[in-house]
């Protein structure tokens, strides 16, 4: 364990976790959202990353006033609580390399990112926003939550921790599958292939098709549920 009253130097392995690919189209997703730990959540099956900081890994723990405190447990609490019954809207900004919809994520009219943050739960990372870097400095200097105790960053203890390395390993490998299934239909729609059939939108999803535009292979309005032009599309919204 260590206290982290360091400058905010955060490890490479976390810089080449977020590396993310410029989404086509931005979109703001809108839904209800359960958590999963205290910077990630799920919109209708669809996993989510809060943009520009890190919080305490679900089973990650620290160390306050000598005793062991479930610092990830309570990380993914206050989420749940801040998530409970409200509906979540997600601006993208980018997916990661695990194939998580990277976003600045409010309910309640709150930026959950910035909430974690403010109370101590998470780290600013202002390699990619310098937003929350003022709030992480006035949790400090308040000694709340984290700031209180002995801690890992939370990249160091993904590093270490044989859960995570295989929760990483699995969603790499869901991630490639996908890319396969999406350059499949890619070299069929270049193929000529007009004719792509989805029989529904789970499987379409299952290929690595959704959303599909019209006008692409696979759309159909019978699967454009509120005839915006985007079918098999899990959220709300689009800009």
């Amino acid at each position: 364990m260590m206290y982290m009253d360091t400058p905010k130097l955060h490890s490479l392995c976390l810089a080449a976790a977020l590396v993310c690919s410029a989404p086509a189209v931005a979109q703001v997703h809108v839904g209800q959202a359960v958590a999963v730990d205290g910077d990630s959540l799920e919109i209708g099956g669809v996993r989510f990353r809060l943009f520009g900081v890190d919080a305490l890994e679900a089973r990650q723990t620290c160390n306050r006033r000598n005793q062991i405190w479930e610092c990830g447990q309570e990380a993914a609490a206050v989420l749940r609580g801040m998530l409970e019954e409200k509906p979540v809207s997600c601006d993208q900004k980018d997916i990661d390399q695990y194939g998580r919809v990277v976003a600045v994520c409010t309910a309640n009219g709150r930026d959950l990112a910035q909430e974690m943050v403010r109370m101590g739960l998470a780290v600013a990372l202002p390699e990619f926003t310098t937003d929350y870097v003022e709030w992480e400095d006035l949790a400090r200097q308040r000694g709340l939550g984290i700031w209180s105790a002995e801690f890992e960053q939370p990249s160091e203890f993904r590093a270490r921790d044989a859960e995570s390395i295989r929760e990483k390993r699995a969603m790499l490998e869901e991630a490639r599958r996908r890319e396969a299934a999406r350059q499949e239909v890619s070299r069929g729609e270049r193929g000529g292939a007009a004719n792509v059939y989805y029989r529904n939108c789970a499987e379409a999803r299952a290929a690595g098709a959704a959303p599909i535009y019209r006008g692409q292979p696979g759309y159909r309005p019978e699967m454009d549920g509120d005839s915006d032009g985007i079918a098999c599309e899990p959220y709300r919204g689009r800009r």
